[in-house]
């Protein structure tokens, strides 16, 4: 009999040894995805140009591979994002108070129209403050006027609404929907953020076609150009900008007119997200969904630059490669549940892209039970604790510290990660009830995180070269793959259940 048990076990042993290890995900695999998307010939991959093209084939060629199944709408693999993308032209102002044109020192004004081509003459301006009461309600009615908003935002401690309220696109568009023809806002923190303000409003501003709703006209100037109109139509800046701290503040009718001519570059477009799928076995158990966005800034400095090309090696073609590489390890047996996969467009311009798949999705919202977004994966090196964006907001931690520490890996317990939680494509599915995280050891640690940002982010040095670790985002891979087996299998995990 123990000669048997002996024998049993000696073949059981070699048997088991004889079968080839699981392999993850290994830097080898995700090295070439990066490579080819930040590579100069996808010149950046800015939504709306040659760049998108080569990157959404590349994309869903790549899926087709891994056997994933198309998942748009319409049966294809990209679901329409409808953009309109605004370029400042030429632009002609002058402002007159009692018939007397006023005399100011500078030129720093940017006018950016809502259409090819805007005029008037005679509007009426109004010093409207922040533009909204401590409730975060518009000062008024300013139908047909031009408001004058200061970009700074109100002292909290006066009573005033929580900061998103607060924040310069939520407040004009409180001017917008008070009727305000123009709103122009007014760079009130110095030379910086004068700079900062005319960058931004200077830059191709890129907007969902759902969400023209916009006034006629809208822009910026800096402090100086304001003081400057102001003091020659004879007002006390000071004194203005005292009584906009009130938070009943209803803004003041500065008697002043403005004439306008302004032509601005209007191109609408369609940009792609890319949607595949894994189909699961159990109709109606749900769906596990993974995000990645595809698109970084394209070209981002002058012709006589250097390097002009803003790649984004880390942001986001790794986060690409890793959605892929787990989409390949998944999809080699079939699930339970329904597993997307979603590459979304227009994450640089404000989430557009996912805000655009939230509203028109392949499956109802409430069937995702859990969606994990992948983005700037490739910071730190393998061996890197483990973050949770998104820690607290779901009841989701202690399953994902389980899985997590069943793959070796260490826990960062913190919520510093929080910090970026509004800032990636997962707040478009939170702000609609569905439970979304990022998970990854980037965000863990931040001296290093904080340095890429300093560096390279958003910059030509955010590129591919053949020595960068990808070590820590094939570890996190590895991470995915996990996560996507346990919440995709309904044995495992049941929705609103939590534990292991």
């Amino acid at each position: 009999m123990r000669l048997a048990v002996l024998i049993f076990t000696i073949y059981f042993s070699v048997l088991a040894a004889s079968q080839p290890a699981i392999a993850g995900v290994k830097e080898r695999h995700l090295r070439p995805h990066v490579s080819v998307l930040a590579s100069d010939e996808f010149q950046g991959r800015k939504p709306g140009t040659a760049g998108e093209k080569k990157t959404i084939e590349y994309i869903a060629q790549n899926w087709a591979k891994a056997k994933l199944q198309p998942a748009a709408n319409d049966g294809s693999w990209f679901a329409p994002v409808p953009l309109v993308q605004r370029t400042q032209g030429s632009a002609k102002a002058s402002f007159y108070r009692d018939g007397r044109r006023l005399r100011i020192s500078t030129d720093e004004i940017v006018l950016i129209g809502r259409d090819s081509h805007f005029k008037a003459q005679a509007i009426p301006v109004v010093f409207g403050g922040y533009g909204v009461k401590s409730d975060g309600r518009a000062i008024g009615d300013m139908t047909g006027k031009l408001v004058m908003m200061l970009a700074s935002q109100p002292n909290y401690d006066a009573g005033f609404a929580d900061q998103e309220s607060m924040s310069i696109s939520a407040r004009q568009a409180a001017l917008v929907d008070a009727g305000a023809k123009a709103v122009i806002i007014v760079a009130d923190g110095g030379e910086g953020n004068w700079k900062a303000i005319k960058r931004s409003a200077l830059k191709h501003a890129t907007i969902l076609q759902s969400d023209e709703k916009r006034a006629e006209l809208h822009g910026a100037v800096s402090s100086e150009y304001a003081i400057s109109m102001i003091s020659s139509a004879r007002y006390d800046w000071d004194k203005l900008r005292g009584e906009a701290k009130s938070p009943d503040f209803s803004g003041r009718d500065l008697r002043i007119g403005a004439n306008l001519d302004v032509t601005t570059i209007v191109r609408r477009f369609n940009s792609m997200n890319v949607i595949g799928k894994i189909e699961g076995r159990k109709k109606d158990s749900g769906a596990v969904l993974y995000m990645a966005h595809w698109d970084h800034l394209g070209i981002c400095r002058p012709d006589d630059a250097d390097d002009k090309i803003c790649n984004g090696a880390l942001d986001n073609a790794s986060g690409i490669a890793v959605l892929t590489e787990v989409a390949r390890a998944l999809a080699k047996k079939r699930h339970d549940r329904d597993i997307y996969f979603v590459a979304t467009t227009a994450e640089e311009d404000g989430l557009l892209g996912a805000y655009s798949f939230v509203a028109n999705p392949p499956m109802a919202l409430g069937q995702i039970v859990l969606a994990l977004n992948i983005d700037t994966i490739a910071v730190t090196p393998a061996g890197s604790k483990v973050a949770i964006i998104g820690r607290g907001t779901t009841e989701l931690d202690p399953i994902i510290e389980s899985i997590a520490r069943k793959n070796g890996r260490k826990i960062d317990g913190t919520k510093r990660a929080n910090s970026f939680l509004r800032r990636q494509d997962g707040w478009a599915l939170v702000q609609k009830g569905v439970p979304a995280l990022m998970v990854n050891g980037s965000f863990s640690d931040f001296p290093a995180l904080n340095e890429f940002l300093r560096r390279k982010y958003h910059g030509p040095g955010d590129e591919y070269y053949d020595g960068i670790d990808l070590s820590g985002a094939a570890e996190d891979a590895d991470l995915h793959i996990a996560l996507g087996k346990y919440f995709a299998s309904q044995r495992r995990y049941r929705r609103n259940k939590t534990g292991g």
